[in-house]
């Protein structure tokens, strides 16, 4: 079988002397690994950095082989992330929940071009982190795991929402939530409304509900947490 494709380098790891197995986020194959002959070597080496677009050339007997792969250079987006420590923590961040949290071979487009619109934006550190909470919201509703804001969980009523129930995602309404409040999530309004801009406490908010879900449903059932390089993001939003 052979396939190409778009993919953002998220892994490497060496295999033998001079290969290393390399994991990618494609656009139409999701989070796919393949064997590079001569990936570890200098040449290659380059153009495999974290972050890094390529296109690929899939090579296997059958579909669910690890398969080999031929990279052709697309875009070195990890040169412009080593001249500023913020951009590339931020670059890191996006590689490691990637590949963290979505699942094998399990086709994720508007995910791969979330990506690579941040990416592109690496140099707006100011604006990255808000850009970026979109990404994760966008990651839970790939994943079936979406938040859903549209009415209050108890009542129906689409007024009035404050909070989101750890348990179930849904929005809660003021009256409906003020009972169990110091176990809901406040809702941060920028959520409901599209042309608020969130505060940084509305972005820290909104992080932690992420992360919530996503170690939930996500990460805890297959025994992974969430990356340490993100939380060294969020400390530094902070």
């Amino acid at each position: 079988m052979i396939w190409t494709d778009l993919g953002i380098v998220l892994t490497t790891r060496k295999h033998g002397e001079s290969a290393v197995i390399a994991t990618f986020l494609t656009r139409e194959h999701g989070r796919t690994s393949g064997l590079i002959r001569g990936g570890a070597g200098k040449k290659l080496s380059a153009h495999l950095q974290p972050g890094n677009l390529l296109r690929l050339e899939w090579r296997g007997r059958l579909e669910e082989h690890l398969g080999t792969i031929l990279i052709e250079p697309e875009e070195s987006f990890s040169a412009n992330a080593m001249t500023n420590r913020d951009k590339l923590a931020n670059l890191n961040t996006l590689c490691a929940m990637a590949e963290a949290c979505l699942p094998e071979r399990q086709p994720v487009e508007g995910i791969f071009g979330a990506s690579l619109i941040l990416l592109t934006m690496l140099d707006e550190t100011r604006l990255w982190p808000e850009i970026y909470q979109k990404w994760e919201l966008g990651l839970l509703n790939e994943l079936g795991y979406g938040l859903d804001l549209s009415s209050c969980a108890a009542t129906g009523q689409n007024g009035d929402l404050i909070y989101i129930s750890p348990k179930t995602g849904r929005a809660v309404s003021r009256h409906a939530g003020e009972p169990f409040k110091n176990k809901l999530f406040p809702l941060p309004y920028h959520l409901l409304v599209d042309e608020v801009k969130p505060t940084k406490s509305d972005l820290l908010c909104v992080f932690e509900i992420t992360e919530h879900f996503l170690t939930r449903h996500v990460l805890a059932p297959v025994g992974k947490k969430i990356p340490m390089v993100r939380k060294r993001f969020i400390d530094r939003l902070k």
